[in-house]
Formats: C-alpha cells, sequence, structure tokens
C-alpha cells in the first residue's frame, strides 16, 4: 500500500468516526474498513404492510401499521490496499426490508458513485446517497407493501419501484452477490420492524426534553412517562408520587393521566416501573380483586382462611372452591 493511499484511508476513517455515532458508524480493529448502519428519514405517517403468498404465514396476510423508523440499511466495507487511487471499497449491503433486486439497485448506484469519484475517498458520498436518496432513488412511498415469497425472499411490489427494476438490462435484473437478503419468515420480519420502530422511537423520547404540567419543570424523556392513548407526559418523580398515593389508599382503577377529564390509563410496566415491587404487589392484587368484583358470576369461597374467588356455574346456585373444595350455596354461603 502505498503511504498516500494509507494516509487518505486513514483520514477518512478518523474522519467518520467523528462526524457520526458509533450506533450508525463502527470501525474495524484488525483492518481498514468498518459496518456503516443508516437509519433513513420516513415522512410522517408511513405505513407500511406485509404479505406472505405461503399457506403456513396466513395469519400475517392483513399486517399492516404506521412507523416512524424502520430497520436500518448496513454496509459493510473492507479498504483494500489500491484504494482510493485506484480499486472502490469492498462492500456488502444488507437490509431486511429491502428486497434482493432493490439492494442490487443500491450495489450498482455505489458503483457510480464510486466512479465519479475515482481516485477520491468515496464512503462519505455513500453515507450520504444511503441516508438522503435511498427513498426517492427506489421510488419508495407510502403506503410501501413488501411480499414475502415461498422461498423466503422478499418481493417488493410498489407499482413505480416495479417499473424501475422492470426496464434494466438482462445483466442488471441478476442479483448482485454484494446484496444480501436474510430474512427467515416473514413473523421475524414483522416482529424485527416493530421492536425496532418502537426502541428507536424511545430513543428519541428519552433526548427530548418536556414540561411536567405538575411541578411546571423541564425535564429529559429518559425521567419521564408518556401516556400513549394521549400524548401526555409528566416526570417520574411527581407520577410516583401520584401512583403511591392512589395505590395506598386503594384506587387502583384511578391510576391514570392526571390531566383532568383525561382517561388514559397507565400499564402494568409504567406502574411497576414507578412504584417498586412492593407496591406493584398491592396494586396487582387490589386490580384483580376489583376486576373479579364486577364479574357477577364470581363469588369468594366463605371460609375467612381461604376467600378464594370461585365461578359460579351458569344458572346454578353451588359454589365450590378450588383451593379447599369447600362447597357452599351462592346466595345463603352457607354449605
Amino acid at each position: 500500500m502505498s503511504c498516500e493511499n494509507q494516509e487518505a484511508q486513514e483520514d477518512e476513517l478518523l474522519a467518520l468516526t467523528s462526524i457520526y455515532p458509533e450506533d450508525e458508524f463502527k470501525r474495524s480493529n484488525t483492518a481498514p474498513g468498518g459496518e456503516i448502519q443508516v437509519c433513513l428519514e420516513l415522512p410522517p405517517n408511513f405505513r407500511i404492510s406485509v404479505k406472505s403468498n405461503s399457506a403456513s404465514n396466513i395469519m400475517m396476510e392483513s399486517f399492516e401499521s404506521t412507523v416512524s423508523f424502520l430497520p436500518p440499511i448496513v454496509l459493510n466495507f473492507d479498504l483494500p490496499p489500491g484504494y482510493p487511487s485506484a480499486m472502490s471499497p469492498i462492500f456488502t449491503l444488507s437490509c431486511n426490508w429491502l428486497s434482493p433486486e432493490q439492494l442490487t439497485l443500491m450495489c450498482q448506484r455505489l458503483d457510480v458513485l464510486w466512479e465519479e469519484n475515482r481516485g477520491s475517498v468515496v464512503l462519505f458520498a455513500w453515507m450520504q446517497f444511503l441516508k438522503e436518496e435511498t427513498l426517492e432513488y427506489l421510488n419508495i412511498r407510502s403506503p410501501y407493501e413488501i411480499q414475502f415469497t415461498d422461498n423466503g425472499t422478499l418481493k417488493q411490489v410498489e407499482e413505480e419501484a416495479s417499473l424501475c427494476i422492470a426496464a434494466a438490462t438482462p445483466e442488471e435484473e441478476t442479483v448482485d452477490r454484494r446484496a444480501i437478503q436474510d430474512v427467515l419468515s416473514v413473523y421475524d420480519l414483522i416482529r424485527h420492524i416493530l421492536d425496532f420502530d418502537e426502541s428507536q422511537q424511545k430513543k428519541c423520547f428519552d433526548s427530548k426534553p418536556f414540561l411536567c404540567n405538575i411541578c411546571f419543570s423541564e425535564k429529559l424523556g429518559s425521567h419521564c412517562t408518556y401516556f400513549k392513548d394521549c400524548s401526555h407526559v409528566y416526570c417520574d418523580s411527581c407520577l410516583r408520587d401520584y401512583f403511591e398515593i392512589q395505590i395506598r389508599d386503594g384506587q387502583v382503577r384511578a391510576l391514570n393521566c392526571p390531566e383532568p377529564k383525561c382517561t388514559s390509563v397507565a400499564s402494568p410496566a409504567q406502574v411497576r416501573k414507578l412504584v417498586g415491587e412492593e407496591l406493584f404487589s398491592r396494586y396487582d392484587r387490589l386490580l384483580l380483586k376489583s376486576t373479579l368484583e364486577l364479574m357477577t358470576d364470581v363469588v369468594y369461597c366463605p371460609r375467612l382462611s381461604c376467600q378464594t374467588p370461585v365461578m359460579q356455574e351458569p344458572g346454578g346456585t353451588m359454589g365450590i372452591c378450588s383451593s379447599c373444595q369447600y362447597a357452599f350455596c351462592t346466595l345463603c354461603m352457607m354449605t
């Protein structure tokens, strides 16, 4: 490797390390190279659907959801000794929601960008293209539909993208070896899309400041609780005090958003996070009891030492406790 190439490679890798966070760019520790993960900026209310033509996936055929984030496009690369003076980076491109044909088109575009910048470093230009132009280049718009085929590959069926692929030459239609599509099942694909979207939304929420309408202090989302149904946000400290008072008073059905007249209810996971295990156990027990009391076909075992909930037989007046086997009349509670 010439000194010029070695110096250019080192400068480029150092520049990328300083510009991008570690979750977007990771430099290899063993050789000149690394991994680039590009998370696209989606338009608001972007809808995605996944359909399967496999009989084993018939329950998944109607999946559709609105997402704010899709899993990243991953570019793995190595820098050969001849880069950037004469040789292009050696790379693979993978993404579990793009079809092999779409990834092939992306590989071809990266090749074109290299030819346009031959003799100069190109990784930054590749990252900019992947991040800012992927959706337009592949004509991806909402609603975006992915079809999962019997052989485990994806087929993107949005009309304009299909026309783009159909217009390619016979050589270009062949799937590029550098285009990696490793979707195992339609369920795995859907689960991965939803999990990634949720984790990225949580990451964005944690980094933003919010004003608590109880203490009127501004705190980062990482120290706040968000009510999904109403979008109201309160700091954890105020909400913890509010929930603890309600639980100690036995008002477990009142663990809702503190906003006046708001009916959004805190999830059990949110309650557990705020009040701790001991109070959560009391909350869980009281919530079960209050729920059972609302059920007309449930009574409690009359034995003071038992008190187990008992389901009445439809149309009958006898109950048998599943815990102590006590048989009793559900009207007078006597044996």
